[in-house]
């Protein structure tokens, strides 16, 4: 009978001893594979003035003769307007342009503008020489008084809804008249909005100022060579991003989305639309296989800024993210290549841009439909792809950095 107890009390013994290195191990394990690291999203992209830009000339010779005419394409949305310069041939240093920030495009409903508009031309002044002797002089630029612009220039828009695209049409009317006059090669330009306000509101110039080197050369001699290299420097596509969705997941599926198949419904089309992260965030944290899902930020990311979250992981998890690419119908970033949780430094060659399939596009900051200006996307049903060349949007690395510490 003692043996027997002897036994079991050795037994037991040997059981909590078992079930507390058990318990002690559990507990070690547990504290060594939950882990934790922040990720961060930047905003890299560099502003430029200038969403588009370009020149025109005539169709026989560079010089636009009375009678003649040429046209311009060019995508703008609610906010944006069109700058245009062309010299005033018969004159010793006056040139066409628009008032300030340049010609209107929509009313004040948000409609597009389409037909005669020339009223929107003014003739300036550059002040750079005397109008008779040609002499070199050095005043402000200012309207030319006396003269009727719109008698000189006739200007007509249409306008493609589906594009956001205007076609402004330029003709030489000054035949005939006390005013007539060739008209150079000229320049123009539509200015970069960036959701509150243009990012130039006074391309090319600046009215009851002096003139610069670009406007003088078209206003004294029709030569575009130096702004339409000043444009081309300061001309291309900037973006906000999103507040980014990162999801924590386990298996060899990203839980966001699927190349080469259709949106699921999930709530990446929402996120590739207007930025809103809520639905994908519910759907994704309703998955058996997900883990955690974390936001990083609450408002636009504009440029020069970031924002990071931090997010808890074991070994073996993977984590996925997305943000939009904000000047876009549908577009977003997201990470092209499966990554482990465990992974530090920076994802960014990991990251691609997509095309969510469930907007047309437009031009990335110039489309009406976009929620940048208010709009929504007219409705498609592709499947997701990567973003290709139709437009000229900058690397990923020049947008986008991810980094994870």
């Amino acid at each position: 009978m003692k043996k027997n107890i002897l036994k079991m009390a050795t037994l037991g013994l040997g059981l909590m001893t078992i079930f507390g290195l058990t318990s002690c191990d559990d507990d070690d394990m547990m504290m060594e594979s939950t882990m934790e690291k922040t990720i961060t999203f930047e905003n890299i992209v560099a502003p430029k003035d200038f969403v588009e830009s370009g020149s025109f000339q005539g169709t026989n010779t560079p010089v636009i003769m009375p009678g003649e005419s040429v046209s311009v394409k060019f995508i703008a949305g609610k906010a944006q307007s069109l700058m245009f310069s062309t010299m005033y041939g018969a004159s010793k240093d006056w040139f066409f342009a628009s008032k300030q920030p340049g010609i209107k495009l929509f009313d004040t409903n948000g409609n597009a503008i389409s037909g005669d508009v020339s009223s929107e031309v003014l003739l300036w002044d550059n002040g750079t020489k005397d109008n008779i002797t040609g002499t070199a002089q050095s005043n402000p630029i200012a309207q030319v008084p006396n003269v009727n612009a719109s008698q000189l220039v006739k200007l007509n828009l249409s306008y493609d809804i589906i594009k956001s695209e205007f076609t402004l049409m330029i003709t030489n009317t000054s035949g005939g008249t006390a005013n007539a006059t060739p008209l150079s090669p000229g320049v123009w330009a539509v200015s970069n909005y960036n959701g509150s306000q243009l990012l130039n509101s006074a391309p090319f110039f600046t009215p009851n100022a002096l003139s610069n080197p670009e406007i003088t050369d078209i206003a004294q001699m029709g030569d575009i060579t130096k702004m339409v290299t000043k444009l081309n420097a300061n001309t291309g596509i900037m973006t906000g991003l999103s507040p980014a969705l990162v999801v924590v997941y386990t298996g060899n599926q990203n839980p966001i989305y699927q190349l080469g198949q259709l949106d699921s419904g999930n709530g990446l089309k929402e996120v590739s639309q207007t930025g809103d992260v809520m639905k994908l965030q519910n759907s994704l944290k309703a998955l058996p296989n997900v883990k955690g899902v974390y936001i990083a930020g609450n408002a636009p990311v504009a440029p020069g800024n970031k924002v990071m979250t931090n997010f808890s992981y074991t070994s073996g998890d993977k984590i996925a993210y997305v943000t939009m690419f904000g000047f876009s119908n549908d577009w977003f970033y997201a990470n092209e290549q499966s990554i482990d949780a465990n992974t530090k430094g920076d994802l960014t060659s990991k990251t691609a841009l997509f095309d969510s399939g469930t907007g047309v596009n437009q031009y990335p900051g110039a489309g009406n439909r976009q929620a940048l200006f208010g709009g929504t996307p007219q409705a498609e049903s592709i499947v997701i792809s990567k973003v290709g060349t139709q437009y000229p949007v900058p690397a990923v690395q020049n947008v986008l950095k991810v980094t994870v510490n």
